[in-house]
């Protein structure tokens, strides 16, 4: 014998059954925190202090970024690279340190604005010279994205020949003249990757040794952004 279904009841069976088989919605994944790298919130910073009687680390850092990923991903290998040599190290004259702080700069400068967070660390394992370095992470408000030189500026633009003048003058007046970055290293857009800006300037973040002798430690040297502006994306 043959059972009619109604119309309307054989529809809704029908959208039941495609139901039941569709994807569940895909989980949406958790904001970065500072636990992920074992670290602690304390006052909107992730926080971590070690002290042992080999090494000690001391690191702070905003818990609070628009790209918080690999601002985690940069500490967590800074810092266990820095734990696997100190806890791998035999004798020692003195602990090894880690430090690593944070500073911060925005600019609201039209057609859009930008949020950075450069990382300074200093670290020592007993060489002639303590290491000083950092790392920056530059945020483009308007697009949403994370900003880099190469993005920075427009495409066909070359801005090295104009920043590479005012960065040696303002060497030459930091340390005296007659100091200079080699042509080499000047003339190379890596070498300012580690850049924040402001409203007024555009700062580079130089790692000791990076562009002069270690003897002068790590420099932060500013340039006035209108140098650079009318090239910007």
């Amino acid at each position: 014998m043959r059972i009619s279904i109604p119309a309307g009841l054989s529809a809704a069976l029908a959208v039941l059954v495609v139901a039941s088989g569709a994807a569940a919605p895909a989980a949406v994944a958790a904001p970065p925190k500072c636990t992920d790298i074992d670290t602690e919130l304390v006052a909107n910073n992730c926080v971590q202090k070690i002290v042992d009687p080999g090494y000690t680390v001391d690191i702070s850092f905003p818990s609070i970024f628009p790209n918080q990923k690999p601002v985690l991903e940069y500490v967590k290998q800074t810092r266990d690279g820095f734990l696997n040599l100190a806890k791998g190290s035999g004798a020692r004259l003195a602990p090894y340190t880690l430090e690593m702080k944070s500073l911060e700069f925005n600019s609201s400068v039209p057609p859009r604005g930008t949020q950075t967070l450069v990382l300074e660390t200093f670290e020592d394992t007993g060489g002639a010279h303590p290491s000083s370095f950092y790392k920056a992470f530059n945020w483009d408000q308007g697009y949403r994205k994370a900003l880099t030189i190469p993005t920075l500026f427009r495409e066909g633009t070359d801005p090295i020949p104009v920043i590479e003048p005012l960065v040696q003058a303002e060497i030459a007046r930091q340390f005296g003249d007659g100091t200079v970055i080699s042509d080499a290293v000047a003339a190379n857009p890596d070498t300012y990757q580690n850049f924040a800006l402001t409203n007024d300037e555009m700062m580079f973040f130089f790692d000791r040794g990076a562009v002069l002798a270690e003897s002068f430690g790590a420099i932060v040297v500013s340039i006035p952004r209108e140098a650079v502006a009318p090239m910007f994306a």
